[in-house]
């Protein structure tokens, strides 16, 4: 094998003593050429140089050109640098300078500092040294100083957190700037479900292979734990915790990260998919909550387990055989909603007190509740077991939807209610009377299929979710249960004319 005739070492000249660890690049360069046989002049060179920092910013690094927010990580990470400057992160400070609300308090959060990484003394990078380089929230706001990993880099190093702080006084990640009563977005996110989805996602003492015990759970941990979302939806990204996911210990839930790209996105706030898609695939919301949806006649469950997704999307139930649905979806799905879920469950509001019309807090909808218990002052309440007449209906009037009237989607919300629980209790009655050989894991029959839509229905929010498709579905399957073992339906639940206006009767079944 011919080996490289000559390896020139040649320098550009640095402007500091600061070097960087630019001979990866070359050492990548001495493989490919002797993998390719032949003779060639090797050059190395060092990359860009760069100002080197301040002693007072404690190895921070910054921007190395201000004039274009060009950090100096972004020299290498071109593809990171890029979508960064996207996002609002690398205008924060102008946002606060903008904002007319400018406090030496809030610079921690719109600079390079030690919020948001493992750095825990405060007078570091833009607090110790109040220069322009560290203006915004650039890369190392996450991952931390630099210095050491461009002087001698290596693969693990400043791995920045996906934690959330859960108030265990960690100091780092998303929540140490989203806080406050501004930005309460660790506050809420607390107080949610999906803060704790990590507690779900695990199998008991006595799971047997191939799910091991107390050990992640095959078919849950994809949208439980947080590692395991993002390896799933093909993020590999490495990060502090990324292998941390095996026990639960040290799992994470559905995160700040799990939901918003740090280094930015396509789309707006960051998110890692659109909330206006209206396919479970590329929605974010629905890439969870778009799990058995329909039948699956193979197990033994004649239950749905997350089809929030497909009842909006208007694909969700078991659609008896010889019905073809025209109309499925409800406006919840349609273009009169365009955010879909996220017009409901994220909300974002301010709350001042009634009597004095003094702030009190802004609320983000970082706990995803659409129809929260409030207090005398529309804030959200710590406990949500209230009667219905004790919760906002704000998010339902928004944008025009119910005459803008909170008093109109209360009274569909209880409307919608009643309705489905009282077609499912009828539909009930039938599915008691279906022979007990027509249930069981295998079977494909119209008395599972008949239960499955029942107990759809009774999953909360179905009778919002979908309330059209729902009663539909509900009125259809105990024509089923008629047409398949001559029980008959009860008054109230046969097809009504607005049923008949939603389907088309492509093939019908007699007994």
């Amino acid at each position: 094998m011919s080996q490289p005739e000559s390896i020139t070492v040649e320098d550009t000249g640095m402007r500091s003593n600061v070097r960087q660890g630019w001979w990866i690049s070359a050492l990548a360069a001495v493989v490919v050429a002797a993998g390719a046989c032949v003779d060639e002049k090797i050059v190395y060179r060092d990359g860009p140089a760069f100002v080197a920092p301040p002693a007072a910013a404690a190895n921070f690094l910054g921007y190395s050109d201000t004039a274009t927010n060009k950090t100096v990580c972004g020299n290498c990470h071109v593809t990171q640098q890029g979508k960064w400057s996207q996002t609002a992160h690398s205008d924060a400070w102008a946002t606060l300078q903008g904002s007319g609300y400018a406090a030496a308090t809030c610079e921690g959060c719109h600079t390079v500092s030690n919020k948001g990484n493992k750095v825990t003394d405060a007078n570091v990078a833009y607090n110790s040294t109040k220069d322009v380089r560290y203006h915004d929230v650039q890369c190392e706001s996450c991952h931390g100083p630099g210095l050491d990993h461009v002087t001698a880099p290596a693969r693990g190093q400043m791995l920045a957190s996906v934690h959330a702080d859960t108030g265990a006084g960690v100091t780092n990640g998303c929540a140490e700037c989203h806080t406050g009563t501004h930005n309460p977005f660790v506050e809420e996110w607390r107080s949610s479900r999906h803060a704790t989805s990590y507690t779900r996602g695990y199998n008991g003492a006595t799971a047997t292979a191939p799910d091991i015990p107390f050990g992640p759970r095959a078919a849950c941990k994809g949208c439980h734990i947080g590692q395991d979302v993002l390896a799933s939806w093909g993020v590999n990204t490495n990060y502090e915790e990324k292998t941390k996911g095996n026990v639960i210990a040290t799992a994470e839930g559905v995160t700040c990260v799990v939901c918003h790209d740090p280094h930015g996105s396509e789309h707006p706030k960051q998110l890692r998919y659109a909330v206006d898609a209206t396919d479970a695939e590329s929605n974010l919301c629905a890439k969870c909550h778009n799990r058995r949806s329909t039948p699956d006649w193979s197990g033994s469950r004649d239950s749905p387990h997350a089809p929030h997704g497909p009842l909006v999307f208007g694909t969700a139930g078991w659609w008896p055989p010889g019905i073809e649905f025209i109309e499925t979806q409800s406006t919840h799905g349609s273009s009169a909603n365009p955010k879909l879920c996220a017009t409901c469950h994220v909300q974002r509001y301010n709350v001042n007190d009634k009597t004095t019309g003094q702030f009190q807090v802004t609320v983000v909808g970082h706990r995803w509740l659409p129809i929260p218990c409030v207090d005398a002052n529309g804030r959200p309440t710590d406990s949500q077991s209230c009667t219905v007449t004790g919760r906002s209906f704000k998010a339902c009037a928004s944008g025009g939807c119910h005459g803008n009237s909170e008093l109109n989607a209360r009274s569909a919300f209880i409307s919608a209610g009643n309705d489905v629980a009282g077609l499912t209790t009828l539909l009930d009655g039938m599915i008691a009377q279906v022979p007990s050989n027509q249930f069981g894991a295998g079977k494909v029959t119209a008395g599972r299929g008949a239960k499955f839509n029942s107990e759809m229905a009774k999953m909360h929010g179905s009778e919002v979710h979908n309330p059209f498709l729902v009663k539909t579905l509900l009125r259809y399957s105990g024509v089923a249960l008629n047409q398949t073992y001559g029980i008959p339906i009860p008054p109230g639940l046969a097809p009504t004319p607005a049923d008949v206006k939603r389907v088309r009767i492509t093939t019908p079944t007699t007994r």
